[in-house]
């Protein structure tokens, strides 16, 4: 049995929580307290009423999350107050980590992300005010293999890799991987200034495609959801060894 406010404070250091910038709404760390006591950790990449329920069944005490419980103002009602209500009453705890844990240099959903497409990361990239919070490396691959090894994966979690067009003899030799929503207009400049002709995101605007096109790279979108599980499971992992607790993933695509 592990104390609650030890382990968030070890959370709260492990992922520089107070020091890496974010949303205004994403309040990383601690969102909802539980009487103090943790022996199971459920992980999910979403706060939701499917994934509460699922780590109340699996007798679970803390809920780790990327995507936490609350993203603007919201009026507590409806099934915002159902899944609120059934944490508590089950003292389930929430911590949630955002762009702490996408750029984790160990436990990122970046990093990870890599290492599961068997791509050596060299540097970082995907500028957010002071921080970057996703990865970029060099190799010499073909871009349909690079596509298929994104199909593979996503098809994992439910979730259909799609891609901007390119010649079939195409290769790919510097990359980028923005997880989670990553493509955006600021994301595509920053790797036509970089050099990177082959960028892997979550998701992204319908103009993104257009901006890719327009500029010969390609944009591959392997699915904001499958993107970002490897993150709160590699942490969740570390932190059941390093407190002697046991853990849980709760899957629960949304196949997208």
């Amino acid at each position: 049995m592990a104390d609650l406010t030890a382990l968030v404070r070890y959370l709260d250091d492990e992922l520089r929580t107070l020091e890496v910038p974010d949303y205004d709404a994403a309040l990383n760390g601690l969102q909802l307290a539980n009487s103090g006591r943790v022996s199971r950790i459920a992980a999910a990449v979403d706060f939701s009423a499917d994934t509460v329920s699922a780590a109340i069944r699996e007798r679970a005490q803390l809920l780790i999350v990327h995507h936490g419980m609350f993203w603007r103002t919201q009026r507590l009602a409806g099934p915002a107050y159902e899944r609120l209500r059934a944490a508590i009453v089950s003292d389930l705890a929430v911590y949630a980590s955002h762009l702490p844990l996408d750029m984790h240099p160990e436990f990122g959903n970046n990093v990870l992300l890599a290492k599961e497409l068997e791509l050596h990361a060299s540097g970082t990239f995907g500028r957010y005010k002071s921080v970057e919070i996703g990865v970029m490396g060099t190799c010499d691959l073909a871009t349909t293999d690079l596509l298929d090894r994104v199909r593979t994966l996503s098809l994992r979690f439910q979730t259909t890799a799609v891609s901007t067009p390119f010649d079939p003899d195409r290769r790919t030799r510097r990359w980028a991987i923005v997880t989670g929503a990553g493509a955006s207009t600021d994301s595509l400049e920053e790797a036509q200034v970089r050099g990177v002709d082959t960028l892997i995101v979550g998701e992204g605007a319908h103009h993104t495609a257009i901006q890719a096109m327009e500029n010969r790279m390609v944009v591959i979108y392997a699915g904001h959801y499958a993107t970002e599980t490897f993150g709160v499971c590699a942490l969740a992992e570390h932190v059941s060894k390093r407190f002697d607790v046991s853990w849980v993933f709760v899957n629960v695509p949304t196949g997208l």
